[in-house]
């Protein structure tokens, strides 16, 4: 695509994702930062001024808006016109909100209560309209019929990564859950007809794709949940689930993720149990 061409820009939310993840490899080291920040923050978008962008990213505005060119936008408030009308429902009076909590210094256990659901539910919503049905498949398909599924998923990601092992146990899916403890990563017990389940989201764990990279090599397949399909982890995976969290200030909680996750597990369990 021709970066100074702005006669097609994407009109969509998905075609947007979509052509992020076919450019983002190509593009020069700022771009690229420029890349994986909207990737992995795309609810800030339409609540975000470039400056404020810009500063997550890590590089000056000036990129920012560049990005906006290569994706095909002839600045950045056409991509935000996109994304406001696509989350139009939900995005003014969550950002009203946590604006106000800010300014007027609330923060009682029941407001953050309030704000924190909400930020689950509008999570909850999101994955709803941005599922994709295809890839859950494929995911579940390749779980299915696993002799052994790796589950890895480290810092933020671990609860979700012991949730996926617990409930594998108790359904009799043979599982194996990689914590690191000891700095052990225990790649050598994966065997062909094996899977691994790799969970990581921006900034990304390093022991999580170093063990998706080498499963990957060695033909083993690789089911990714993870932010974007710009994650690093997307380039090793042969399905990748993508799942992102609305935040409330710094805090990212895994409402969303332990959803797709609860889905995972009963998908796989049911398949399984129906091939006995």
């Amino acid at each position: 695509m021709d970066a100074e061409d702005h006669s097609n820009p994407p009109l969509t939310v998905e075609e947007f994702r979509e052509r992020l993840a076919e450019i983002s490899d190509s593009l020069p080291r700022r771009l690229r930062q420029c890349a994986d920040y909207i990737a992995a923050n795309s609810d800030r978008i339409a609540v975000s001024t470039v400056a404020e962008l810009a500063t997550g990213a890590d590089v000056p505005p000036s990129a920012l808006m560049r990005f906006c060119q290569i994706m095909g936008y002839s600045g950045f408030s056409e991509l935000q016109r996109l994304f406001r009308e696509a989350y139009a429902p939900g995005f003014p009076d969550y950002s009203t909100r946590l604006g106000n909590l800010k300014q007027g210094g609330e923060g009682t256990p029941s407001a953050l209560l309030a704000e924190f659901v909400e930020a689950g539910r509008l999570s909850l919503e999101s994955l709803a309209k941005s599922a994709d049905e295809v890839a859950l498949a494929l995911a579940v398909e390749q779980l299915s019929a696993a002799q052994t599924i790796h589950i890895i998923g480290l810092r933020r990601a671990f609860p979700v990564a012991s949730y996926l092992t617990y409930v594998f146990e108790k359904m009799q899916v043979p599982a194996m859950l990689h914590d690191g403890v000891g700095a052990l990563d225990h790649r050598f017990a994966l065997r062909a007809g094996d899977a691994v389940l790799a969970i990581t989201f921006a900034p990304y764990s390093e022991e999580t794709l170093d063990l998706a990279t080498d499963a990957q090599a060695r033909g083993i397949a690789v089911v990714a949940l993870t932010d974007s399909l710009t994650s690093p982890l997307a380039r090793v995976a042969s399905a990748t689930l993508t799942v992102q969290e609305v935040d409330f200030g710094a805090f990212r909680a895994l409402s969303a993720t332990l959803a797709m996750a609860m889905t995972l597990a009963v998908s796989v369990g049911s398949r399984r149990g129906e091939a006995v």
